[in-house]
């Protein structure tokens, strides 16, 4: 029970984490019980309407849209979406699907309707980040405490500019009132920064791992160096210039826009509108914008950052690439590749609790391609339409015939040194819910044909994707373009890998096996049956003397021993139980993560002593038992408890149970 719970959380914390880029092209983990979203493959277009270096064909990209986005929307349980393509310097197709309210039945308004593009904003603060450095007021390779007035940790050197572009200052993950529905509670940008510093996990630099807090940093470097409020710099100096006149950054929404948002629904089905996300990140990812304002924005991109940027800066931001393992995509300067069929393709995609959108710029065709859906749906839809519309449209317009390269002789070999537990890069550190994690992380499987598997990546189908070595230590989809890399160590050890989906902005990393989950928690359920059974039987024992009349013959020390013991196993079960229940019930709402449980932490974490008094406890019961008179039957079972402590104890202390404080 305790491992599916795990496991339910670390599904919770990849394909749903707020603002996360893990779902920009990693398809959602299914919910429970639930059937995977089936998408349509449609038919190839005709050779005519297909140029080869040309634009795209309007009436054959709505004919392919029209058929492939109302099935996606009925089949995930999704109320609307928009999507928009530019190509030549303008607009091809920007286009509503479904509802804007399902209570109105407003239909989307792809010029008037706004959706909140979740961590896409990223890309409107790193484009004033490069403003700045364009004019010299910012360098990339500076210390970026040089531009605060408070300091930030790193490991082995300072945290920069560049470092944060690229998802590579080494910082664990900071949730805490991340989303939220009362804008009462939003605080200032300078008042996050300071009071949301993440613990430095990496030496800056070494280990992508996606980082919402280096993104509203960066906006703070903005408003500092810049003497403008953060939303005031944008207003003029990005969504003025473009004439982006229904995108803002600003919470809660000018009034002017407050009408033309669109409803944010979990499902459809359920028709109940949520209030309006606050992120307290902002420059992460509190932005709000229509379909044809977002085509005006990836206009600007592939047109060399006009309006926006020189094109030399252009240039340096879609090009200075930090590439940590070979053949994989990479972190551009805030862009994160997707190149595939051999066409460089840049972007970036975004999720709110309610909102989930991805962003492509095929640089060499200049074309973008732009999705936001206002719902999460059923069955992981929302990252398997996304998945699905990016591979359909790249394959449909710009495909190339797919080369089956062989399967290396070192295939057995390799394969078998990547098998294993790993953690990923990106996760919360020094707190409880690093439980979510630790406790449930991804394994790499082989089979007979010494294909690779990843637990947690799966195609558009839901079937689990295999990889086969073509390369050293290099693996390619079967039947596909994807890959998987690995880095080997001097050691001949992995230190890391990543898949084409996660490379840009996450790595997976062996774990340590006093950490792995699929070591530990058999332990863990093991120890918790035995101490439940120790507090089931003691009344039902006394209930049998009862019945038939006997005396408690248990005196002194042993009958305290025996009092103590069962007390001790059911004060360990349900201080382990209320860490369940917080985590699950802050997991199931995002929102609940804004400080509204702190009286709850405090007190598990206050009642951490019970663990360790139920460890003495056991540690008595075995002196005495192995002392005295007792059975054997009764001396190996005190040697049970005693393990089941130490095991409990082993498992609260990985889940990040015993650390205090309020920060996560």
């Amino acid at each position: 029970m305790v491992k599916d719970w795990m496991r339910g959380a670390f599904g919770a914390l990849l394909a749903g984490f707020t603002l996360s880029a893990a779902t920009a092209q990693v398809p959602e983990l299914p919910e429970a019980e639930e059937e995977v979203l089936q998408l349509p493959v449609p038919d190839a277009p005709a050779q005519d309407s297909v140029p080869a270096s040309g634009p795209i064909d309007p009436a054959d990209l709505e004919s392919w849209l029209d058929g492939f986005m109302p099935y996606a929307l009925a089949q995930g349980d999704l109320a609307g979406a928009v999507v928009t393509v530019v190509a030549d310097g303008e607009i091809l197709l920007s286009k509503g699907y479904g509802y804007a309210d399902l209570e109105t039945r407003a239909p989307v308004d792809p010029d008037a309707t706004l959706f909140r593009p979740g961590s896409v904003s990223k890309l409107i603060t790193w484009t004033a980040v490069m403003q700045l450095v364009e004019e010299g007021l910012v360098e990339l390779d500076a210390d970026i405490n040089t531009y605060l007035d408070f300091e930030v940790n790193a490991i082995d050197g300072p945290v920069t500019i560049r470092h944060i572009l690229h998802h590579t200052p080494g910082w664990g993950e900071a949730v805490r009132g991340l989303i939220m529905d009362d804008q009462d509670k939003l605080p200032s940008l300078s008042r996050y920064v300071r009071e949301n510093v993440p613990p430095a996990m990496y030496p800056a630099g070494e280990v992508p791992a996606y980082s919402n807090y280096g993104t509203a940093l960066a906006g703070y470097v903005v408003e500092r160096v810049s003497g403008m409020a953060f939303d005031d710099y944008l207003d003029q100096r990005i969504f003025a210039p473009l004439g982006m006149e229904r995108s803002t950054l600003r919470q809660p929404l000018p009034e002017h826009l407050e009408a033309l948002m669109s409803s944010g629904y979990m499902r459809a089905s359920d028709g109940e509108a949520r209030p309006f996300e606050i992120v307290s990140a902002a420059p992460a990812g509190s932005m709000s914008s229509t379909g044809s304002d977002m085509g005006r924005l990836m206009i600007a991109y592939l047109n060399n950052g006009e309006g926006l940027l020189s094109p030399e800066t252009a240039e340096l931001m879609y090009t200075s690439e930090d590439r940590k393992l070979p053949s994989l995509n990479s972190m551009v300067l805030g862009f994160y590749q997707q190149n595939r069929n051999g066409h460089r393709i840049i972007g970036h995609g975004g999720d709110t609790t309610l909102f989930h959108s991805n962003l492509h710029l095929y640089l060499d065709h200049g074309v973008g391609l732009y999705i936001s859906m206002n719902s999460t749906g059923r069955g992981g839809a929302t990252g398997r339409i996304r998945q699905a519309l990016f591979e359909q449209f790249t394959d449909r317009y710009f495909p190339v015939e797919l080369e089956e390269l062989p399967t290396l002789e070192t295939a057995e070999e390799h394969g078998r040194m990547l098998v294993g537990q790993y953690l990923v890069s990106r996760r919360p550190s020094g707190n409880f819910l690093a439980s979510s994690w630790l406790l449930s992380p991804a394994s790499v499987t082989m089979n007979a044909d010494n294909e690779l598997s990843l637990s947690i990546l799966n195609d558009t189908a839901g079937a689990p994707m295999r990889f086969h070595e073509v390369e050293p230590f290099v693996w390619q989809q079967v039947g596909g373009v994807e890959r998987l890399s690995a880095r080997i160590g001097e050691d001949g050890r992995v230190e890391m890998f990543s898949a084409a989906f996660f490379s840009p902005f996450m790595v997976f990393m062996p774990v340590e096996w006093w950490r792995n989950g699929a070591l530990l928690m058999p332990f863990v359920g093991i120890a918790a049956a035995a101490l439940l059974l120790t507090f089931i039987f003691w009344p039902v024992r006394a209930v049998v003397r009862w019945r038939f009349g006997k005396r408690f013959e248990r005196s002194g020390r042993d009958a305290m021993a025996h009092r103590l013991v069962p007390l001790g196993a059911l004060a360990t079960l349900i201080h382990v139980g209320g860490w369940v229940w917080l985590i699950t019930h802050m997991m199931s709402d995002f929102t609940r993560l804004d400080g509204r449980m702190d009286g709850m932490l405090l007190l598990l974490q206050f009642l951490s002593v019970l663990p360790l008094a139920a460890l003495a406890i056991m540690a008595w019961n075995t002196f005495v038992v192995w002392t005295g008179r007792a059975s054997w039957f009764a001396r190996l079972w005190s040697l049970v408890l005693l393990a089941s402590m130490l095991v409990m104890l082993w498992f609260l202390t990985v889940a990040g149970f015993f650390n205090f404080g309020t920060s996560f």
